[in-house]
């Protein structure tokens, strides 16, 4: 029996960068990748090796996605400086992703309550306008998603979507939200608060990814779905109430979590869209 596999798995360009053998064994599983390009690699790595790491993806005939990169990125700082090397950041990601041919992008919201709470929307347009810029610079650009990570309050991802939707409404069948949910269950305090209700509805308007891991909400620990205590049931049960279809990238990043992906969808199979088929 061969297993259909309609979603990601995440895999650090930077590890690969270091070990190209991560890069074999991956495409040996047969996964389909979400590369995570982060500002190390972009600065290591040059042209001539991005095209060698996409002739292999190419040849081995797998969909890939791309994480842009967020390490102290703030698209919508106050700082005009800040925000202005966040945006040649991403719009630099962006000429590098291009060669990749992604199906989606994923990036960081970044807001930072500790900030921002007095002043959101001021933050909320600043950021739209640093997106507008990145986005304009690759107009065909694939599905971007928007992550929660340190966010507690799931209107301030919702709100930058919609926002920047607003802005650009020729993109916006392509402008969204990426629901991490085990930042939901560590960062977000949802292990404590069991308020994944609330985070759904929030962002069903605007919700088309979902990155899927575990931790046991002590911290954001990436472990393969089902082995820590994200509640799942209420997780499926809140996402099909909602009439939810979200694409799908499981953030396992230690290799040997990637071993729990597919027991994990059969232990759910009847409980969400993205489960794979099983075909002769």
């Amino acid at each position: 029996m061969t297993v259909f596999c309609p979603f990601h798995v995440s895999l650090s360009l930077r590890a690969v960068h270091g070990d190209p053998a991560l890069l074999d064994a991956f495409l040996a599983q047969g996964l389909h990748p979400e590369l995570g390009l982060d500002p190390v690699l972009m600065d290591a790595a040059d042209p001539a090796w991005h095209r060698r790491i996409q002739g292999a993806l190419a040849a081995a005939g797998v969909d890939v996605a791309l994480h842009l990169p967020f390490f102290d990125l703030q698209p919508g700082a106050a700082d005009a400086l800040i925000r202005e090397a966040s945006k040649q950041r991403l719009m630099r990601a962006m000429d590098v992703a291009r060669g990749y041919r992604p199906t989606h992008l994923v990036g960081h919201a970044a807001y930072d309550r500790f900030l921002y709470i007095r002043s959101y929307a001021d933050w909320r347009d600043r950021a739209v306008q640093t997106w507008v810029e990145v986005l304009k610079s690759w107009p065909d650009h694939p599905p971007l998603h928007l992550e929660n990570v340190h966010e507690t309050d799931p209107g301030t991802v919702a709100g930058l979507a919609l926002a920047l939707r607003e802005r650009l409404p020729e993109s916006a069948g392509r402008i969204g939200v990426c629901f991490d949910i085990g930042h939901w269950h560590s960062f977000a305090g949802g292990h404590a608060l069991r308020n994944f209700d609330v985070w759904a509805e929030a962002l069903a308007p605007v919700l088309t990814h979902l990155h899927l891991h575990d931790n046991d909400g002590t911290f954001d620990q990436h472990l393969a779905p089902g082995t820590g205590t994200i509640p799942w049931p209420t997780v499926f049960a809140a996402l099909n109430g909602s009439g939810l279809t979200p694409t799908v990238t499981f953030e396992t990043h230690d290799p040997a979590q990637r071993r729990g992906i597919h027991p994990f969808l059969a232990a759910y199979a009847d409980a969400f869209p993205f489960v794979p088929t099983t075909t002769p």
